[in-house]
Formats: C-alpha cells, sequence, structure tokens
C-alpha cells in the first residue's frame, strides 16, 4: 500500500513538473502560430475582428498561468496513472493541450499546425509502446476509439457547423486516443464529461441574460473538450463504474 502510495505521489511530481515546464513555453508556441488567411467578409458583423496571436502570446502572465494550470493537470494525471507508460504521451500533450485551450478561447479557432503534428506525435508514441510492451488490445482500443470520437465530432460538424468548428473534429482525434488506451468507460466518461463541462455554464449565461439569441453563436469548445478528457482520465473509472457497474 505504501509503495502504490510512494509511487503515485512520485508520479505527480514529476508529471507536474515537466508540465508545468512545458507550460511556460504555451507564449512562444501560441506566437509561433501564422495567422490564417482572412479577409473582412469572414468575419461575422456582430464579432470583433480575429485577436492576433502574437497578441494573445504577449498577454501578461501566460506563461505563468499555461506553466501552472500545466502542473496541475500533470499532476492529477501523474497520480492518477502512476509511473506508467500512458505519461510518456499525456506529459507532453497537456501544455499542447493547454496552448489550444489558450487559442479557442480567444479566438474560436484551434490551429491545425499544432493539432495534426500533435495527434501524429502521440499516435506514433501510442503506437511503439503498444506493439514494444506488447499492448495490443490497449493500442487496438485507442485507435478505435481516436476514429468513433473524430466521427462522432465529424457528424456534429456536418449537421451543425455554425455551432461547431472543425478544428473540434480535429481535436477529437488525439482525445480519443488517450482515453481509448485508457478505456471505454474512459472514453464515455471523457466525452460526456467535455459536453457538462460545456453545457452548464454556457446555460447559466443564456438564462442570466435572457437572451435565447445566444444559442445561435459560436462557443469555443476546445477548452472544455480538454477538461472532459482531464476527467476522463483521472476520474473515468471510478465514474463509470458507479454508472454502468
Amino acid at each position: 500500500m505504501n509503495a502504490a502510495v510512494d509511487e503515485s505521489l512520485t508520479a505527480a511530481l514529476v508529471a507536474a513538473l515537466l508540465a508545468g515546464l512545458g507550460g511556460l513555453l504555451v507564449p512562444r508556441l501560441v506566437a509561433r502560430v501564422p495567422e490564417p488567411a482572412q479577409t473582412a467578409s469572414d468575419v461575422p458583423d456582430d464579432e470583433p475582428p480575429k485577436t492576433a496571436y502574437a497578441v494573445i502570446a504577449a498577454r501578461p502572465g501566460l506563461g505563468l498561468r499555461s506553466a501552472l494550470a500545466s502542473a496541475v493537470a500533470g499532476g492529477l494525471l501523474g497520480a492518477a496513472t502512476g509511473l506508467g507508460w500512458p505519461l510518456l504521451w499525456l506529459v507532453p500533450l497537456v501544455p499542447v493541450a493547454v496552448a489550444l485551450s489558450v487559442i479557442d478561447w480567444h479566438t474560436r479557432l484551434l490551429p491545425r499546425v499544432i493539432v495534426v503534428p500533435a495527434t501524429l506525435a502521440a499516435i506514433l508514441v501510442v503506437g511503439v509502446v503498444g506493439l514494444a510492451t506488447d499492448q495490443r488490445e490497449a493500442l487496438v482500443r485507442a485507435l478505435v476509439a481516436m476514429v468513433v470520437a473524430r466521427s462522432f465530432f465529424w457528424v456534429l460538424w456536418f449537421v451543425r457547423s455554425a455551432g461547431m468548428g472543425f478544428g473540434d473534429v480535429r481535436l477529437a482525434a488525439p482525445v480519443g486516443l488517450v482515453l481509448g488506451w485508457a478505456g471505454w468507460g474512459e472514453l464515455a466518461v471523457g466525452l460526456w464529461a467535455g459536453f457538462l463541462l460545456f453545457a452548464v455554464p454556457a446555460l447559466a449565461v443564456i438564462v442570466a441574460r435572457r437572451d435565447r439569441s445566444l444559442l445561435k453563436r459560436s462557443f469555443p469548445f476546445g477548452p472544455f473538450m480538454v477538461g472532459g478528457a482531464l476527467v476522463g482520465l483521472v476520474w473515468g473509472t471510478a465514474i463509470a463504474g458507479r454508472v454502468w457497474g
């Protein structure tokens, strides 16, 4: 029992430290994202122009806030996972997820130049670990879950593209991959938690403002998808056991 606690504590500290250090680099990553080709006609009349990535990166304290958020998320993942193989892809993905959340929150965009390379790198590491450690069942489940999650969000985008950007569809791939490695219950909880984290405050704002027109506006979903994935990875097993156990 003590050995298990020591391992979890060690994993939490190591993951928090490494993820926190990665979080310090978030402003640099945001600043290096190329601006999308966008004309004045691409911006709706009732919305302000897109904030430049360089402006977002230069916000005071962004590096420290990103480092803190990354350290907390890394620590939670380390404590939940222990000194296991998943930390090899989870820890590097944490600051990337924080950077994407920052960008999406301010611009409602999830840049392909970040999401796609991060997804390919995660697939590579998961594939190598799955084959090298003979965890083929977890590997297959992760890849299938990635396809399932991306397909699910593609359907949502196709049905109502005005309320969801294609960046959310791309982000669903790495989210499904890491949740799928953990388990089907974790995948279900992680995706469900993302929608719940988004819907509750959104509905509260709509009710408080008594403005139903807000239902037709698009909102950044990336931060909530990332938050849902964290919930699924850290507490998914316990929640799934209570709901479906």
